[in-house]
């Protein structure tokens, strides 16, 4: 049997010795080469993704202050259009009383006018009515002058023109 533990020989170290050195070295080197760009290349987008991240989060802080100041100006435009309403109610209102005014004495005016045209109508059937009557008359004292009569008939012709005429008209 041999002494050697797993058949180990000087050789067989020494080789294994001088491969792990240069698997040391070898690492050493790929590391300042490959490992240590690597790193600096992925701090720099870490930094690049906060910025970003930071940049989002300012971005959307932004938009809240501005959701918040457009419901505030929304909000005073929903008063302002409630204050433009109130106020055109209120003058449509004072309008519409005005109409109303002015209609009222409008018909005031006409029924005035009415009153008056009434009126002179009336006085013009009363002249028509006492011209009528003066015509009457006329016929009456043609006829007793005609008949030449007595009393009694001169009563009988004055009941009967006084028929013809009718009790409304020499009495209005």
């Amino acid at each position: 049997m041999d002494p050697r533990i797993f058949g180990l020989d000087a050789q067989t170290l020494f080789d294994t010795g001088i491969t792990l050195i240069a698997m040391l070295v070898l690492f050493i080197l790929l590391s300042y080469l490959l490992f240590n760009p690597a790193r600096k290349m992925i701090e720099k987008r870490k930094a690049f993704i906060k910025d970003q991240l930071d940049e989002a989060a300012k971005a959307k802080e932004s938009a809240l202050e501005m959701k918040e100041e457009y419901d505030k100006k929304l909000s005073a435009v929903e008063e302002e259009s409630e204050e433009l309403m109130a106020e055109a109610r209120k003058n449509a209102k004072a309008r519409e009383s005005e109409i109303i005014s002015e209609a009222d004495e409008e018909a005031h005016r006409i029924i005035t006018r009415a009153e008056k045209e009434a009126s002179l109508e009336k006085d013009k059937v009363k002249d028509e009515i006492k011209q009528e009557i003066v015509q009457v008359a006329t016929q009456m004292a043609g006829r007793f002058v005609e008949k030449s009569m007595d009393e009694s008939t001169q009563a009988a012709l004055v009941d009967e023109t006084l028929k013809e005429m009718g009790d409304h008209e020499w009495q209005s």
